[in-house]
């Protein structure tokens, strides 16, 4: 991992990641995630520290290579809408929402009859919606558009995976693109930019505060951008070796292979993020390139809530010799 001396302000990689969430940013250590949110009100910076297990030190099996990826992808998606929605309520959007009767009777009636467990089956609800939307888009809707130019052009099974992997990317691309433009994305964006910048100085082993968090870019190779620009490419280069013309066993195999897809990818950025050379520069240049698009400049009250959440993680932190 790396290390971080207190006194000294000096960091080695000590594996924080982050994620923006509405109005902050959460920042995840070794043992705990804290969410760092403004309230949209009083602007007052609220600290909210989750400590997990994790899973993978449990269990030999989910730390082996491509195994520990899959986990860590699911345990991300996991806790990112876990977070995101938390986050709504500690900023006090929520508090804005116009009640509706009819509906408070149904959550009155859901909480009754479910009690502590309705908060856990809507978040699995959640992430098996986001995981079957993703699938559908991203790997399913490229063999059918890859198969629609098949019956005019006659394509070989190598030119139709090769189709079928750049319209995988443009799909992904236009995605990326067309939510850019709308409002509240363009805002998690910035505190997108003031993860980053945070997560930077800190790993330069500089202090942690606004002036010079404000000088690094906003541009960082783990990012989960980078991330999901790798599984396009992974994708691309698994499913030429799976080849047929037959539209079902290729939905299928597409399926069948996306945790290997993913596992594979995280390998990649990893490698990518303990590593400083032209061979990792070359392989993080895409998806520096689409952050571009994901970050946008944080203004300086966004870069104090990321300081904020990184160092609410440090400090509980344990420090390796």
């Amino acid at each position: 991992m790396g290390c971080y001396k207190k006194n000294t302000g000096s960091a080695c990689g000590k594996g924080i990641g982050g994620q923006a969430v509405v109005e902050g940013v959460m920042m995840r250590g070794r043992t705990e995630y804290v969410l760092a949110v403004r309230d949209i009100d009083s602007k007052e910076i609220k600290i909210e520290k989750t400590r997990f297990k994790n899973g993978g030190k449990r269990n030999f099996i989910l730390t082996l290579p491509i195994i520990r990826g899959v986990v860590a992808f699911v345990d991300s998606l996991v806790t990112g809408i876990k977070v995101i929605s938390r986050s709504a309520q500690m900023a006090g959007l929520e508090d804005l929402e116009d009640d509706d009767e009819e509906m408070g009777k149904f959550e009155t009636w859901l909480t009754e009859k479910l009690g502590d467990k309705l908060v856990s089956i809507i978040l699995a609800i959640s992430v098996i919606i986001s995981i079957v939307l993703s699938v559908g888009l991203f790997m399913v809707l490229p063999v059918i558009v890859s198969s629609f130019f098949n019956k005019f052009l006659h394509l070989g099974t190598w030119a139709l995976s090769i189709i079928e992997g750049f319209t995988r990317i443009a799909i992904f691309l236009f995605y990326i693109g067309l939510t850019s433009f709308l409002k509240d994305i363009k805002r998690l964006y910035k505190y997108h930019g003031a993860e980053h910048k945070t997560i930077n100085c800190f790993e330069s082993g500089e202090e942690l505060n606004v002036e010079n968090v404000r000088n690094y870019t906003r541009l960082h190779k783990r990012c989960g951008t980078s991330f999901l620009f790798l599984v396009m490419i992974i994708s691309m280069i698994v499913f030429l070796f799976l080849r047929t013309d037959v539209v079902l066993y290729r939905i299928i195999s597409r399926i069948v292979f996306v945790p290997l897809v993913a596992g594979l990818s995280y390998e990649v950025i990893k490698w990518a993020g303990r590593n400083d050379n032209i061979i990792v520069d070359i392989v993080s240049a895409p998806g520096k390139a689409l952050q571009l698009i994901t970050t946008k400049e944080p203004d300086d009250e966004m870069i104090e809530v990321a300081i904020a959440s990184l160092k609410g993680v440090l400090e509980d932190e344990p420090e390796e010799s």
